[in-house]
């Protein structure tokens, strides 16, 4: 109740500074009457009216604290040779400048303003009074020196308090960037492997269509063959659809679980599927097989898929080879079909993604978020060549630059 009471009393500035005015007034006031009570001497009204005059100015320390404090230094200095008695209570105004001074500016200003009033201050009464003891004396100072250092305490602890809530709020918009980043590259991921999946399995329906149609009158069984491989195609493609746009479903949408992302584990399936659709392709694998990060793996099968995609669009029939080489710290993929490739929308042999299209960009971008390269393009000899190098672990993929 009482905090409520202080934070709606907090909302208005002002009344509180002229509060605090009166306050010091009744210090300064209260300070004369107990002298007169104890007998020892009569109130002044000079000092009472330059104490009016102190208090009133300590109002403005919040737009004019330097002026505010040349005010009461300049009362305080006054004081010392008009009071008949100068203690702490007189002055009130401008211990409180001191304090507001040193909150509202830097520690050099503080203490400099400080030790100024100090030695103004303490001057002052000891050619007033050079009979005073050496503990009125010791004791003027420490009242001076005292609210400079609470001031200084409670702007180090307000700037702590800020530093500490700047950087909760950077690291929750550093948190919030990081999620959205995350957030566009799965969806640039996801995209990734529906464009696969789709011009993949497009292709070899295309293919597989075209070939039933040509044996359709001639070799009936036969084209009854290529059509029930067409319908597995499809059936194929309907559940890698599946299983990646589930990828988008809510966490909570627990039917039908996911199928694992395919990998090099399934590239003889994936062969078979483009033999089926009258592409010839001959698979050599050289070296050791190696363990692949789930990532790699699935890049190195989308990289097989997508170049014997194109392979089967922009050269069907032609024979292709598929060569799987591992290393001790990469493993490389190349993709060659022998006819020439005059038909293909297909960049000049280099390192970068060229005209030819998303399927190669695609694959670009794929070898080169786990850390490797990729080069596509026509071979001397007539045909295309692709080529890609990637880390048997994406861990690894400096190491691999390195060495390269």
């Amino acid at each position: 109740m009482t905090d409520t009471r202080w934070r709606r009393a907090a909302r208005h500035p002002r009344l509180l500074d002229m509060l605090l005015a009166l306050a010091l007034l009744v210090v300064a006031g209260g300070t004369t009457l107990l002298n007169r009570l104890g007998g020892s001497v009569e109130p002044d009204p000079v000092a009472l009216a330059l104490a009016a005059a102190a208090c009133a100015a300590v109002p403005f320390h919040r737009s004019r604290p330097y002026a505010v404090y040349g005010v009461t230094l300049l009362y305080g200095v006054v004081i010392c040779f008009v009071a008949p008695r100068l203690d702490a209570g007189l002055l009130a105004p401008l211990l409180a400048a001191l304090y507001f001074l040193a909150v509202q500016t830097d520690r050099r200003t503080a203490r400099l303003a400080t030790a100024v009033a100090a030695v103004l201050v303490t001057g002052a009464a000891v050619i007033d009074e050079p009979t005073a003891s050496l503990d009125a004396k010791i004791g003027m100072v420490a009242w001076i020196l005292l609210p400079g250092s609470i001031g200084d305490s409670v702007r180090t602890h307000r700037a702590h308090l800020a530093a500490t809530k700047e950087r909760a709020e950077l690291a929750e918009r550093t948190r919030e960037q990081e999620a959205r980043r995350r957030v566009a590259d799965e969806r640039v991921r996801i995209a990734r492997d529906l464009h696969d999946v789709v011009t993949h399995h497009m292709a070899l329906a295309n293919a597989q269509a075209g070939i039933a149609l040509h044996l359709l009158d001639r070799n009936p069984d036969k084209a009854r063959e290529v059509l029930t491989h067409l319908g597995d195609a499809t059936g194929s493609a309907l559940r890698e659809l599946k299983a990646t746009v589930g990828l988008l479903r809510r966490a909570d949408d627990l039917e039908d679980p996911l199928e694992p992302a395919p990998g090099l584990a399934r590239l003889p399936a994936l062969i078979g599927s483009f033999e089926q659709a009258d592409l010839p392709v001959r698979l050599t694998v050289e070296g050791e097989p190696r363990p692949l990060s789930p990532g790699v793996d699935l890049t190195a099968y989308r990289i097989l898929q997508e170049a014997l995609t194109n392979a089967a669009k922009h050269a069907p029939g032609s024979p292709t080879a598929v060569t799987v080489k591992y290393t001790d710290i990469r493993i490389r993929l190349t993709v060659a079909n022998d006819r020439p490739a005059a038909t293909a929308s297909a960049p000049e042999p280099g390192p970068g993604p060229g005209p030819g299209g998303f399927g190669l960009i695609g694959m670009h971008e794929r070898a080169a978020a786990v850390g490797g390269r990729l080069t596509a393009g026509r071979r001397p000899d007539g045909g295309f060549l692709v080529t890609a190098d990637l880390p048997l672990r994406t861990g690894t993929a400096r190491q691999n630059k390195d060495s390269a």
